[in-house]
């Protein structure tokens, strides 16, 4: 038997003052429980909308403060379901916010980003020069996709590194003549494919800690999908570099020590080494380094930690809010009804993985947020594991891949945005539909996601 969601134990716990159902049976379906989600589908997808195309406003999408926006969803969740009383609603949303895997999920976005607030930007372009520097010109392109693929999975954010390596993408195919499109798109892509591994990523935080899943087991799922799809990406990009006119780059130089760190980090998880003791060892490690070598004075260090620790700011309240606006929605049999939408939709337990994936899916394209995706479906998900027999570790790996996939193509991302401003910022002017059909590793992890749900069967838990 598969045991429960961690986030629907939690809901369910019994306390003196509060009658809270204990049989999932007596929770009737709702679909107008779902009420609270589509205020901030309208909301946030509404004004992006608003400020991205018709006031033209540049991030239009970032400009919005998602929190506000998610307090005004969980404002409609308390007024809805008349039969509890606001204390008992309270009592039910301070039971999924106090659920063990949220706050550990809490904790690991604090120490990640301290972790980056130690080591900074220039320990990752260290990586980026270093790789460049061993590989002849013509490669290029192909050292660019594999530098980001190792940078984001050292960092575990796909946005640092486009904003890290979208500056040398631009000088190597200004210097080598490389088409630009076809360098920024290389680099998304490799973003996209540590931001769908890393240890430290939101999103695999989100959707390991969601499911109650090991990292390390959640890695080897999410690997044996995402490296095809590399691979078959690598050679496509040769194949277009051997045909290309280049000249010769110019690098810039690099401190190799500062490489230690993230080297350290990526080690640690994939030896499944606890994560806390995993991103503890990397933060004292760069503190070291950071400092021996000057990069960094020792009276800035402290500072960079609180500001690391500071831009998860939004992560982490977005974390907190969604956990009590479903804690609401469950309770008022919003998640039975959409459960039962689905079910009829998807039958067996493929179609039930393609759901899953299709369900972070559509919540991506109306956030623009791989994370809040995950954060959102994580609930539902669980419920449709346990409904479809769908393993931990699967689940977390269809939430993390697909919500890359749609993040990775979407021409509203911050990864795009961030992309497309980096170049026009050196002087081009390149559009995200010029960008698009060079996206080849998200388009090729869409394909080897789906090979493997319908094609390759589950390896059974150890």
């Amino acid at each position: 038997m598969v045991n429960p969601s961690p986030l629907r134990c939690a809901v369910y716990q019994t306390q003196k003052k509060v009658r809270i159902p204990m049989n999932e049976k007596q929770i009737r379906s709702n679909p107008a429980a779902l009420l609270p989600i589509g205020v901030f589908l309208v909301l946030y997808l509404g004004l992006g909308i608003l400020f991205e195309y018709v006031l033209k406003i540049p991030m239009g999408f970032y400009n919005i403060p998602i929190v506000v926006v998610f307090l005004a969803a969980l404002l409609v969740a308390c007024l809805q379901n008349r039969s509890l009383s606001f204390d008992q609603k309270l009592t039910l949303m301070g039971q999924g916010i106090g659920d063990k895997n949220i706050v550990t999920m809490i904790l690991i976005f604090m120490e990640a980003g301290i972790f980056v607030g130690v080591v900074g930007r220039g320990s990752a372009e260290s990586v980026a020069y270093f790789m460049l520097s061993i590989i002849p010109a013509r490669y290029a392109v192909a050292v660019l996709f594999v530098v980001s693929c190792f940078v984001s999975t050292a960092m575990g954010t796909s946005v640092g590194t486009i904003t890290l390596i979208t500056p040398i993408a631009v000088a190597a195919a200004d210097a080598s003549g490389f088409s630009l499109p076809l360098c920024i798109g290389s680099v998304m892509g490799g973003a996209m494919f540590g931001d769908n591994l890393s240890f430290i990523s939101d999103t695999t935080i989100a959707a390991c800690n969601g499911q109650g899943c090991e990292m390390k087991d959640k890695f080897r799922e999410n690997f044996a999908i995402a490296l095809p799809a590399a691979l078959v990406t690598l050679v496509l990009i040769l194949a277009l570099s051997l045909r290309a006119n280049i000249g010769v780059m110019e690098l810039k130089d690099y401190s190799l020590i500062q490489i230690i760190p993230y080297v350290l980090v990526l080690l640690g998880g994939l030896l499944g080494i606890n994560v806390f003791v995993v991103l503890l060892v990397g933060i004292v490690s760069g503190a070291i380094i950071m400092l021996a070598t000057g990069a960094i004075p020792a009276t800035e260090l402290l500072s960079s930690m609180g500001a690391g620790a500071a831009g998860m700011f939004e992560t982490t309240m977005v974390a907190i809010l969604v956990a009590a606006i479903c804690a609401l929605i469950r309770e008022h049999g919003g998640f039975e009804a959409l459960l039962n939408g689905i079910l009829k939709l998807f039958r067996g337990k493929k179609g039930g993985q393609l759901g899953m994936g299709l369900l972070v899916g559509a919540m991506d394209i109306a956030t623009a947020n791989n994370t809040v995706a995950i954060v959102m479906a994580n609930p539902i998900a669980a419920q449709m594991a346990e409904r479809y027999g769908i393993s931990k570790r699967k689940t977390a790996s269809l939430l993390d891949t697909f919500s890359c996939v749609f993040q990775g193509i979407i021409p509203y991302g911050a990864q795009m945005l961030v992309a497309l401003s980096a170049a026009n910022e050196m002087g081009h002017s390149v559009s995200a539909f010029d960008v698009i059909p060079n996206l080849f590793y998200p388009f090729l992890l869409l394909v080897s996601s789906l090979i493997f749900i319908y094609l390759i069967p589950e390896k059974k838990a150890k």
